[in-house]
């Protein structure tokens, strides 16, 4: 049968580095900022081919999701099969094909997630053609496997994760949801576009990390808007010091704070939910760094 998937976009990170698992493992991490006004939405069409494509255009990374979950599926029927438990929900009993077809507004190569949205609404959506539908856990696994590093975008709910982007593991939940904020969003570099690289990058010292996110945890359980801003610019310092962050920095001296993606050109200042983008729109400008939307995000904590 016809099955559909979709999945947000975010807004770069709030924090990105080095941080211990339970076990004490260093593993590089993350912490989005979620833009789910922005998403990608998936149609899949089952066909009598064994092939199964992803488009419009050239999506590699989605068709090796999409081929990914046809096998994790086909495994999973020959595992119930075996069990005697039946075939209630109908899973193939090995690799089929169609044809997956992606449409949205998220921007490609810009740190928006646009890669992740692709592949999660691609596995949601080949999963519902066959009826089944798959946890987020395992939609991490997939999508790590077949993009190498993922957002944390598998998650409907609304709260902030830590999020191990190259091993698909969730490092921390850090609260139930952000405080409220309103980001007012540029490009840095031009808006050049930039493709997550395949081979992990080199962990960073990991201490400055700890505090950072022990701060953020606190400021979560809060709901300190201040503090979250804090942290991020603090986070957007140690990932680079150039003349780019330079200009953000100093468009962002009234502001809460400011956020960058780490792996892409976009960014944002950080505001009070209720502020006039107004102000922050004209010092952008004023720096070379034209604003690209306003939005909201977090939600009121009651006392």
């Amino acid at each position: 049968m016809t099955g559909s998937g979709w999945c947000p976009c975010h807004h770069g990170e709030l924090l990105q580095g080095a941080f211990r698992d339970r076990d004490g493992v260093l593993r590089a991490g993350l912490v989005t900022l979620p833009r789910p006004d922005l998403r990608v939405r998936a149609r899949f069409e089952p066909g009598p081919e064994p092939v199964i494509t992803v488009g419009p255009g050239h999506r590699p990374k989605a068709t090796r999701a999409a081929r990914l979950t046809v096998a994790a599926l086909a495994d999973r029927g020959a595992e119930w099969a075996g069990s005697g438990r039946g075939t209630a929900v109908a899973v193939p009993q090995r690799p089929g094909g169609g044809r997956v077809t992606l449409t949205g507004s998220v921007p490609f190569g810009l740190g928006m997630g646009s890669s992740t949205a692709d592949v999660v609404a691609t596995i949601r959506a080949v999963a519902d053609g066959f009826g089944v539908r798959i946890a987020p856990r395992e939609i991490a696994r997939i999508a790590v496997a077949a993009e190498a590093a993922s957002d944390p975008l598998m998650f409907d709910d609304p709260r902030p994760r830590l999020f191990a982007q190259r091993d698909g593991v969730v490092l921390e939940v850090l609260g139930e949801s952000l405080p409220p904020l309103r980001i007012v969003g540029c490009l840095l570099d031009g808006g050049r576009p930039v493709d997550t690289p395949a081979d992990a990058p080199p962990l960073p010292d990991p201490a400055a990390y700890a505090e950072l996110r022990s701060r953020l945890r606190r400021a979560v359980s809060s709901a300190d808007p201040t503090e979250v801003a804090r942290v991020a610019t603090a986070s957007a310092r140690l990932h680079r010091a150039d003349s780019e962050i330079d200009r953000l920095l100093a468009a962002g001296e009234h502001a809460l704070g400011v956020q960058v993606a780490h792996s892409g050109s976009v960014a944002g200042l950080l505001l009070r939910p209720d502020a006039d983008p107004a102000p922050a729109v004209a010092a952008l400008r004023a720096v070379g760094l034209p604003a690209t939307g306003s939005f909201v995000v977090g939600e009121l904590v009651a006392a």
